[in-house]
């Protein structure tokens, strides 16, 4: 937390501000974050005009004049736009000044995201090797089959991870998998292909949907005008243990995998 549709969310709702703008200025109020802020930081993006934001996965990518800067919101940060004389409060570790009398303010009670500089995010560490945009075309079924053959790890875990699809967080491949009627401790090499594609047209239908409603608040999380999400209201399973379930009222179990909770429907998903 934040997933993909809360940071898609977060890039809408900064990239107006953002565009085509120039930083006038850059304050760091602590530099000790998931990976520390390095120390020319604020030398670098001091002066440069932003050409672009886009996000890749789970990243937010600030394309300046020369080089970019990677922004993760971890679990718990947010990225607003405010009005450059809008005091700091606890948490707020990063401003970055903007010559429109705004500033883009990075706030991360748990201090796990990361704000890195890079010459070509692109070739960076965190992203060289990232798989396909889940709302993308390249993400297909045929894609999925490729990916899944012979593969023994549970089919929740093998869509949660990045290398093969990029951004489908713990929330929403628990839904999805509710959605395609997919058990989550099945093999991914034993789902049938009829089932994947039911799975790739369920992360679609789910990302899509939690995007339209602004992501999902469980806890920290709020877009760039400080407003929650509202897909929390729409979910089948997720944090729903020993709740009817929405379309058959089984009782929805909890289990734990890779040390992450998982919601599944006994009736719904064989």
């Amino acid at each position: 937390m934040p997933e993909l549709p809360e940071v898609e969310t977060t890039w809408r709702g900064i990239l107006p501000a953002l565009q085509n703008q120039h930083i006038v200025n850059v304050v760091v109020r602590n530099h000790s974050l998931r990976w520390p802020i390095a120390a020319d930081f604020t030398a670098r993006l001091i002066g440069q005009g932003i050409k672009d934001v886009q996000r890749r996965g789970k990243y937010l990518l600030i394309q300046l004049q020369t080089g970019s800067v990677i922004w993760h919101l971890g679990m718990s940060g947010s990225l607003r736009i405010l009005p450059a004389h809008v005091p700091p409060r606890p948490h707020d570790h990063v401003d970055v000044i903007l010559d429109n009398d705004k500033l883009l303010r990075f706030n991360d009670p748990r201090r796990f995201g990361c704000a890195i500089w890079t010459d070509d995010p692109l070739q960076h560490q965190l992203l060289k090797n990232l798989g396909p945009e889940p709302l993308s075309d390249e993400f297909d079924v045929e894609y999925l089959v490729t990916q899944a053959k012979n593969r023994k790890v549970s089919i929740k875990q093998f869509i949660m991870n990045a290398n093969i699809v990029v951004g489908v967080g713990n929330i929403y491949a628990s839904e999805a998998l509710f959605h395609a009627g997919v058990r989550t401790r099945r093999a991914a090499g034993r789902i049938k292909r009829d089932e994947l594609a039911k799975l790739v047209k369920s992360i679609k239908k789910v990302l899509s949907a939690a995007i339209k409603q602004g992501g999902t608040t469980l806890r920290d999380y709020v877009n760039a005008n400080g407003e929650s999400g509202y897909f929390k209201q729409k979910l089948f399973v997720y944090e729903r243990a020993g709740e009817p379930c929405r379309k058959c009222k089984a009782l929805i179990v909890q289990i734990t995998q890779g040390q992450r909770s998982t919601y599944y429907c006994p009736s719904c998903q064989k």
